[in-house]
């Protein structure tokens, strides 16, 4: 039983061995970011990009995307990405010659290819109504970014930040790549959500800082580590993931029980269909190649 939303129950079941069976307590909880594309649109936005580029775009695709879009990916030869891993599976392509295209979340796109030194006139953004917009010539361009967005983390803003330097002086500022790039320049440090967890366990006791990133996770962090000053930068839930509570658990592990008793069906069991399941696990796979250099 995955708690936590779609697209994690999704990439469990594209992964799960032969006779293992994968749950969500609530179907209901999506992610708004992930419906932002589909396979369709990512198909339109490549067939473009195969119109004006020397060499094809390979698809990079963010880990928070539906099985669609992973089967996608890996049907063209491109990867699965996590936050902590996008830098690295992106110079992995572009390495090798081959323009990226990279969604769905644009701010996470931006602040890699920055972090990798592609220039600025070789990025663009790709509108979901198919338009291509960048300050260079698009013929050029090595990035392609999806125009989606995570709600959760543009609501922060660098004057939070300053904010924060304000209520407490000396205190860091960590926030997710998820964050606007202005966010992220105006920060001390940024990382995925597993990186921010480990900047403050190594920080020690006595540390302050402020986190741009989902507030229960802020919360759990301070419980774990009374010792630190950790404030939310801002409060900015994920309704999505709060769809999953104890009543929602406790419904799935009944069925299971009901269920092998004969009684009754699985509750919120996750299927994917099997060419799309066989394509997603390529990308997820090649993702753990890159990541563990062993392409």
């Amino acid at each position: 039983v995955l708690c936590g939303v779609r697209f994690m129950a999704e990439s469990a079941a594209i992964l799960a061995s032969p006779g293992q069976t994968v749950m969500i307590p609530d179907t209901d909880a999506g992610c708004p970011m992930a419906d932002m594309i589909s396979a369709v649109d990512a198909r339109a936005a490549l067939a473009a990009l195969d119109g004006i580029l020397a060499a094809p775009a390979v698809p990079v695709t963010y880990m928070n995307s539906y099985a669609d879009m992973k089967a996608l990916t890996g049907e063209r030869g491109g990867a699965v990405c996590t936050s902590g891993n996008a830098v690295k599976v992106m110079r992995h392509f572009l390495d090798a010659g081959r323009p990226v295209f990279f969604s769905p979340d644009c701010n996470l796109g931006i602040n890699c290819s920055r972090a990798l030194g592609v220039a600025h006139d070789r990025i663009f953004r790709i509108g979901r109504n198919g338009s291509i917009k960048g300050p260079g010539d698009p013929s050029r361009g090595l990035i392609f970014l999806w125009d989606g967005y995570c709600h959760v983390h543009t609501r922060f803003t660098p004057g939070d930040v300053a904010a924060a330097r304000t209520r407490v002086p000396g205190i860091t500022v960590i926030v997710h790549p998820e964050c606007d790039c202005a966010v992220v320049e105006a920060a001390d440090l940024s990382g995925s959500t597993e990186g921010i967890y480990e900047a403050v366990r190594e920080g020690g006791p006595g540390s302050a800082w402020a986190i741009g990133t989902e507030a229960n996770f802020v919360t759990r962090l301070a419980s774990e580590f009374p010792d630190r000053g950790i404030t939310p930068l801002r409060t900015s839930f994920c309704m999505n993931m709060a769809k999953t509570d104890l009543g929602t658990l406790e419904a799935s592990i009944s069925s299971i029980t009901r269920h092998e008793t004969g009684g009754s069906f699985l509750l919120h069991e996750i299927r994917v269909p099997p060419a799309e399941r066989r394509d997603a696990a390529t990308s997820l796979r090649l993702m753990m190649d890159i990541t563990e250099g062993r392409v």
